[in-house]
């Protein structure tokens, strides 16, 4: 870890006092926080309305229970482990902490001098004790587990005020196929700077630690293939493999209908794996994944609508393994073997309406009321609002997790880089060839392209 003796240890006051002033306006119910980061306000509107963590909180709670994981998790932490025990010296020596994290903010294991260990014992900052943000407000592990890349919180951006003469930086180490966390890997400091180089070390200790995830993908990419082939000499339903995400990474000609993919093209690769964009497919995916890690010779079924297709269609969802390892399900379409899923399973994921969206202009947080937006773009790595304050980026991640969120309260997908508020749409235009495009209700009139693949699912949400 380069650098880390060019900066001198500082005063307890990181941020010149106006990020501590905001932190007071908004524990006392205040939106507007211009003086602090987009990430941080993020963080802290979770922290007020969604997990309702007590700002003045001194110390984090003891871990509930041990997560449940796979093997190949294991050594994801025994290689942050490494990495984190060989600057543990450094750090130390700067009056460091340096831990690993499981995906619930559990922390595993802590490396540093003996004093700064010793003061981390005061707000529970040793193993066994939970970080994540539920548990403790926005900091450094657990906001990590909530967003991408490198996470730094300095001082008073921590939500909980006991906190605040701590500096830490964290990563999470994702999952190359579901993007679900696995582990965190942070370093914090009690009021001094971090080392300028920690991002970047962090950042390189999370790219070396999921490249052994990224090869062990693409050969589960070809084993799903493998047994898509095997299964497809004995059957003639319209067959698919998707991954444990329910991601498509083969299907025959006609369940590339129905999903709306290329046909019999293996798509090994975890980056290059197509999204149906059927969030029941997802869910029932994910269902089955849960079902099979308890037993392995689960088979389900449910119902679903597939692109192009009016009603909805009979699925049978097998698990397949490899070496004892859950790898992916096998999808027959219009086949009915196994257990039912629940309902609530086998469409989106339930849960209560979101009463707001969090968008950012400049370096504010602005929380929308649902009908304030017309509809959310993908656009490069940014999601963007129409809204009736203009054009906004989202905070979500990403248009996926944005369409999970809203898809039960009046918002639909109508192309990979659109979803759209159904009470805004104005007009709907016919082209030549029938191609659909809506005419929104907003500021510009804003018109919103429906792809083919997509086009069933309008006509039923607009009884066309």
């Amino acid at each position: 870890m380069r650098d880390v003796h060019r900066l001198e240890p500082s005063s307890a006051n990181l941020d010149g006092g106006a990020v501590l002033a905001a932190w007071e306006r908004f524990v006392q119910g205040e939106d507007q926080v211009p003086d602090v980061r987009p990430l941080v306000a993020i963080s802290w509107h979770r922290c007020r309305e969604q997990y309702r963590v007590d700002p003045y909180l001194t110390q984090a709670p003891l871990a509930v229970a041990e997560l449940d994981h796979v093997p190949e998790h294991d050594a994801v932490f025994t290689e942050l482990g490494f990495r984190a025990a060989s600057v543990a010296h450094e750090v130390g020596s700067l009056g460091g902490v340096v831990t690993v994290t499981d995906a619930s903010g559990r922390i595993l294991a802590e490396w540093g001098d003996q004093a700064t260990l010793a003061r981390a014992g005061d707000p529970n900052l040793v193993p066994w004790f939970c970080w994540s943000e539920c548990a403790i407000g926005t900091n450094g592990i657990g906001t990590a587990l909530e967003a991408h890349g490198p996470v730094p919180i300095r001082g008073a951006e921590h939500w909980c005020q006991a906190l605040h003469d701590w500096v830490c930086a964290g990563i999470a180490v994702r999952d190359v196929v579901t993007r679900e966390p696995i582990a965190v890997l942070s370093i914090c400091r009690w009021r001094s700077r971090l080392p300028a180089s920690t991002e970047s070390w962090l950042a390189n200790a999370a790219t070396t630690t999921q490249c052994p995830l990224k090869r062990r993908a693409r050969d589960s990419g070809a084993e799903l293939v493998a047994a898509y082939t095997q299964a497809r000499a004995h059957s003639t339903a319209a067959l698919a493999a998707v991954d444990t995400a329910g991601k498509v990474v083969i299907a025959d000609d006609m369940a590339s209908v129905l999903l709306g993919v290329p046909a019999c093209t293996p798509a090994v690769d975890p980056t290059l794996r197509w999204n149906p964009g059927l969030p029941e497919l997802i869910a029932a995916a994910r269902y089955a994944t849960r079902q099979a890690a308890h037993n392995p010779d689960w088979v389900g079924s449910t119902q679903i609508f597939a692109h192009l297709a009016d009603e909805p269609t009979s699925i049978s969802i097998r698990p397949v393994f490899s070496s004892g390892r859950l790898i992916g399900n096998l999808v027959l379409f219009g086949a009915s073997d196994g257990a039912p899923l629940p309902h609530a399973e086998g469409s989106a994921h339930p849960r209560a309406q979101p009463r707001r969206l969090v968008a950012v202009r400049d370096n504010r947080m602005v929380l929308l009321r649902l009908p304030e937006v017309s509809f959310a773009e993908s656009q490069g790595n940014d999601i963007w609002l129409s809204t009736d304050q203009g054009r906004l980026r989202a905070a979500s991640l990403s248009l996926d997790k944005l369409e999970g969120e809203l898809v039960d309260v009046g918002f639909l997908r109508v192309h990979r880089r659109y979803v759209v508020n159904l009470s805004r749409i104005r007009e709907i235009e016919r082209g030549p060839k029938g191609e659909l495009s809506l005419v929104m209700d907003d500021r510009a009139n804003g018109t919103v392209p429906v792809s083919r693949r997509h086009a069933p699912a309008v006509r039923r949400a607009l009884d066309l």
